[in-house]
């Protein structure tokens, strides 16, 4: 059962890093200070299903680390 956590978690990982290596830029930061930063966005529900996909991911990998730590 512990090994077939750690899998999971192992493919929790990768999943949530592909997600947020897709994740555009915010065009936040000293960029916004120039006014180089982006006034209009385009894909705004791209960017909520990414973000909601991080989430997800990131609580149950969160949740797996807990699991793996009492269950040792």
């Amino acid at each position: 059962m512990k090994t077939t956590f750690m899998i999971i978690q192992l493919v929790i990982a990768i999943v949530l890093s592909l997600v947020i290596l897709l994740e555009p830029p915010r065009g936040e930061g000293l960029g916004a200070i120039g006014g180089s930063a982006k006034l209009f966005h385009v894909g705004k529900e791209k960017e909520r299903r990414l973000d909601m996909i991080v989430a997800i991911a990131g609580g149950a990998f969160f949740v797996l680390a807990g699991i793996l730590a009492w269950a040792m």
